[in-house]
């Protein structure tokens, strides 16, 4: 099968990758396999150094990589520019932190010594998404790797030319030929990685229904899995919150990589008489957006990624329109490019609310207080973040425990950072990213006791 590389733009064909054949597929194994053995040696130390070259890597040639995401999949220059620097900044976290986090722990158990190593476990295969072609492939394979295992990654047929960019990264860093591989993969091959000897474990990040079926094939070769799936983000302002600031956090929230991220702000919540000040400045906030050539500087939203996925935003628009709700503004679909809109009048069981939304759809709700806010936000089938936007500080920290999701962010977007630990609850998966719990999702805790050795 040949994978096609197009500009959603413009329609202009970019390059096409062939997807590997089973004698190929069977040279990464072994070349995976033989580089773990030496990788899995390698002192921290050494590891951390070539983490170093890498963000440096990244940083020499950060136009030239956000250029590869801007043509692949819309994302305007600006912002893709930003996610390789993101990635530069999470090299440099894991590249501080790694030797802490992999320190052995030392426990005193009934007076003999007892310690917890950390150690790698093989290879770790990583089922990644479009919309991040380069911060989701990061976040999953720098802490991975410091950890001692080897990577293999299958991307999204729609940015393969990142993929292969990325693998380039890694090698001209001094990475090991083999501890980081693009597998160009077609979905049924999956199978086949899964049943090799040394892979351990697998991360997917992606929709609930590809993740469900991630997971079983994992169970069932008994592989570790690691999800992170989709979101429907709860954006709650209280009566008594800075407007101002809700609403420019709220259209960085929902409109940022034209509304195409997992934690964007999808449902807005507004509690009492914030509704009709809110819907009038975010109104005129979101009028003020451009959208166009993602090259472009000043460009503020690009096109979606996909045809199908800016048709089945469509769909899902109009889908709440029959069910009563208002639009407010936007609503247009030129091919791949969709105006920022803005949906009231919105109730929990539409189309909108339910499923998830991946482009630049914002949909205001109602809710008498706080508490119901939450209960609404509650409510959703997902579960990745929460944020709420109110000046009792004390009144929000106290309902976190109330909070169904991974995170709860207070007068604040929700955002993934390489210092928090990031995963969602229900139907947005399971396990966690980033942090030091992040690079322990595949790592083997292996418990060491020492007895008294006797005559």
């Amino acid at each position: 099968m040949i994978f096609e590389s197009i500009n959603p733009y413009n329609g202009e064909h970019l390059c096409s990758h062939h997807t590997l054949t089973t004698n190929e597929l069977h040279q990464k194994e072994t070349q995976a396999n033989r580089a773990y053995e030496g990788w899995r040696k390698t002192l921290v130390a050494q590891r951390v150094a070539l983490l170093t070259e890498l963000a440096q890597q990244l940083r020499n040639q950060r136009d030239h990589h956000a250029r590869w995401i801007t043509l692949e999949m819309g994302k305007p220059l600006a912002e893709a520019q930003a996610e390789i620097e993101k990635c530069a900044q999470l090299c440099d976290y894991y590249a501080a932190h790694a030797d802490s986090f992999l320190t052995t722990q030392v426990i005193d158990f009934k007076g003999s010594q007892a310690y917890v190593r950390k150690d790698p476990m093989g290879v770790i295969l990583g089922i990644m998404p479009w919309n991040f072609p380069y911060w989701q492939v990061f976040r999953f394979a720098v802490p991975t790797l410091m950890a001692g295992n080897v990577v293999v990654l299958k991307h999204a047929p729609n940015v393969l030319q990142c993929a292969t960019e990325i693998e380039q990264l890694f090698l001209a860093a001094g990475f090991p030929t083999g501890a980081f591989q693009n597998l160009v993969l077609h979905h049924e091959q999956v199978s086949d990685v899964m049943q090799w000897p040394l892979l351990s474990g697998v991360s997917f990040t992606g929709s609930a229904q590809a993740g469900s079926t991630v997971a079983a094939m994992a169970g069932r070769h008994l592989k570790k899995s690691l999800l992170e799936l989709g979101g429907s983000n709860g954006f709650i302002v209280a009566e008594d919150a800075d407007l101002d600031h809700a609403v420019q956090t709220a259209v960085t929230a929902r409109m940022r990589n034209a509304g195409q991220s997992c934690i964007a702000a999808k449902r807005i919540i507004l509690v009492g008489h914030t509704y009709a000040p809110f819907l009038e400045k975010f109104t005129a906030a979101v009028r003020e957006l451009r959208v166009g050539n993602p090259l472009e500087p000043g460009t503020d939203l690009g096109p979606l990624a996909r045809l199908d996925l800016a048709e089945n935003l469509e769909r899902q628009m109009q889908a709440a329109l029959r069910d009563g709700a208002q639009l407010v503004l936007g609503g247009q679909r030129n091919g791949t490019l969709f105006s920022p809109t803005i949906l009231t009048d919105v109730n929990p069981s539409m189309a909108v609310c339910s499923e998830e939304t991946f482009g630049p759809l914002a949909v205001l709700m109602r809710a008498p207080s706080v508490e119901a806010a939450l209960e609404i936000a509650n409510q959703s089938m997902y579960g990745l973040g929460l944020s709420i936007f109110t000046q009792d500080i004390p009144k929000a920290l106290s309902l976190a425990a109330e909070v169904t999701d991974g995170a709860l962010f207070i007068n604040d977007l929700v955002k993934s950072d390489p210092q928090l630990p990031f995963g969602g609850t229900k139907n947005s998966g399971y396990g966690r990213e980033l942090a030091e719990t992040g690079l322990l999702e595949f790592v083997n805790l292996k418990t060491v006791v020492v007895g008294k050795a006797g005559r």
